[in-house]
């Protein structure tokens, strides 16, 4: 179900608050940053995950490990949900973040 602009936004917006503190509840190994709707995860090897609110598409957008994601809000489960695979942002996160840890980091909201 689509969204419009101002509810996408807001809606963007909150998520994006709403990981950065998970991820800094998670792990010190990760140091986010978001600023005008990017949020960027540094990892101490210098590699970054970015995830993004994308206004013209609507959508969150997710790159990391030499792919993306597409996300769109499901306003029944008020979940936002990869175009291609269906797989959750905040699980599609958490298991990327795993992998490069090498370790179980599961985000979870406060």
């Amino acid at each position: 179900m689509s969204v419009n602009e101002e509810e996408f936004e807001r809606l963007a917006d909150d998520e994006l608050h709403v990981l950065v503190e998970a991820i800094i509840a998670a792990s010190d190994e990760m140091d986010p940053d978001l600023e005008s709707g990017v949020l960027t995860i540094n990892f101490e090897d210098d590699t970054r995950f970015v995830v993004n609110s994308h206004r013209a598409a609507r959508q969150i957008w997710m790159a990391a490990d030499r792919s993306a994601w597409h996300f769109d809000y499901s306003s029944n489960t008020q979940k936002w949900i990869a175009t291609q695979s269906g797989a959750e942002l905040w699980t599609a996160l958490s298991e990327l973040i795993s992998k490069k840890l090498g370790r179980s980091i599961v985000l979870s909201r406060g």
